[in-house]
Parts: C-alpha cells; sequence; structure tokens
C-alpha cells in the first residue's frame, strides 16, 4: 500500500469496500476477499493476487486426484489425432486399447501397425481387448446404433489388421467374456503406461460422438487406477482371440 501511496481508507474508497472491510484484511492474514474485491484491490495497488492472498490462488489450483484430468472433451472426435499419436509414441512398458471395436484407430493412425511392430520390439507390451463379433451384446448394439459399418464388421477389421502383427508374436488379444460384454461396449479404456484416454459411450451413440477424457496418474486410488482396474478386471476373464 506504501508503495502505492494509498491508505487504508483511499483503498477501500477506490475499490468501494468501506474502510473498515479493508482494516479486516489487514488484521487478518487468512481473510480471504470476494473475488471481486481481491480483482479491483490488485488494479488498485498494481500487484499480482498471488502477492497478497496466495491462498485464494492456490485454492483454485487442483490438488490430488482433482490433477489426473488433463483434459475432457465433449467428443472423442473432438480429441486430435495428435494427442493419440503422441500418447502411442510416448509409451514404453504398455500399450492396452480395450475399446470394443479398435477400428478408428487403424483410420487415424498412419502406418499403425508398423507403429505397434516397433513399439513391440522395443519391449512394450502391446494388448487389445475386443468384443466378441458373434456375440449376442454385438448384436444387440448393432440394433441399438443402426449404421452401414456394423459393430461386428468393425471389430473384424480390426481382427484383419492384427493378423498382419502376429509374426511378431508378442501382440496380445482377447475377447471380453459374455458376461463382461455389456460392461464392456458401455466403456472404452485406452491405456499407455501412466496415462489413459476413457470413453463412457452414451446411449444410441457410436463411439467418436461419445465423450472422452484425458487422465494422467497421479497416486494410488486415482481414476486412473479406477478406469485401469476396470480394464484389468475385463481382461483377465477375457478369451483368447483364435488365432
Amino acid at each position: 500500500m506504501s508503495d502505492a501511496q494509498l491508505s487504508p481508507r483511499r483503498l477501500a474508497a477506490r475499490i468501494g469496500v468501506a474502510p473498515k472491510t479493508v482494516e479486516r484484511w489487514l488484521a487478518d492474514a487468512e481473510l480471504v476477499p470476494h473475488a471481486r474485491n481481491r480483482t479491483d484491490a490488485c488494479q488498485a495497488l498494481k500487484v499480482d493476487e498471488q502477492m497478497i492472498w496466495p491462498k485464494a490462488v492456490q485454492d483454485r489450483v487442483k490438488t490430488g486426484h482433482d490433477r489426473e484430468l488433463v483434459q475432457a472433451y465433449p467428443y472423442r472426435s473432438a480429441c486430435p489425432s495428435t494427442v493419440w499419436a503422441g500418447l502411442i509414441g510416448e509409451a514404453t512398458e504398455q500399450i492396452y486399447l480395450a475399446g470394443y471395436t479398435n477400428y478408428f484407430l487403424w483410420l487415424e493412425q498412419p502406418a499403425f501397425v508398423e507403429t505397434l511392430r516397433r513399439k513391440i520390439d522395443t519391449g512394450c507390451r502391446v494388448r487389445f481387448l475386443l468384443g466378441d463379433p458373434d456375440g449376442e451384446v454385438t448384436r444387440q448394439r448393432e440394433s441399438v446404433e443402426d449404421v452401414a459399418l456394423s459393430v461386428s464388421t468393425r471389430v473384424r477389421i480390426t481382427l484383419e489388421h492384427l493378423a498382419r502383427l502376429a509374426v511378431v508374436g508378442s501382440v496380445e488379444a482377447r475377447f471380453s467374456s459374455p458376461a463382461d460384454a455389456v460392461n464392456h461396449v458401455s466403456l472404452s479404456v485406452f491405456r499407455f503406461d501412466q496415462q489413459a484416454l476413457v470413453t463412457p459411450h452414451l446411449a444410441r451413440l457410436v463411439g467418436h460422438d461419445s465423450p472422452l477424457l484425458h487422465l494422467r496418474r497421479q497416486g494410488d486410488g486415482g481414476m486412473f487406477d479406477r478406469f485401469a482396474e476396470h480394464a484389468e478386471e475385463l481382461w483377465s476373464r477375457g478369451v483368447p482371440v483364435p488365432t
């Protein structure tokens, strides 16, 4: 205040509060004014809010498990393909693709087979969890979506691409069990080491029209772990894809 050459009374007049209000701010360092008053006070004093009320700034910063949400997209298709490419490219330990069809990846990621082959060659574990193209849940989902490119067709396209990876002998693929198929078709989890992209499928919408969450693991028991555990549980009961 001395640097700005303002007394408590003059500052109060400048920001439109009672002089006693400013005096309370000065007397109690833990007292945090309303956001509008903080903004007006900082403008009058020509200082950053962090200097006067650091707690208010800290409270706006995500902490703990809230920090795991990197980005949220209203549609999966709104997530840039470069985000997917970056996560795939940076993964060194595991890539686990637990979408029901995983079909879109072959379209959006150039030379995806070759990319996965390189990952496998460097020791990265690559897994695919798919829906059974002949399963009852697949047939039900096809009826719900009612689109030209059926669910079973999209799964079989992925299987064709996986056959091209079979020569390296290290790609793992399973169908979700019949008992788990409903849970699988309603939630896709794509894991890349300690990051994941998660899509909860809405009603009749196909995957690209459903929301997507980008998560980064920050600690035990957070959102990342919850979705990762769900995907691992489905994998544990999955049925090996016939070769």
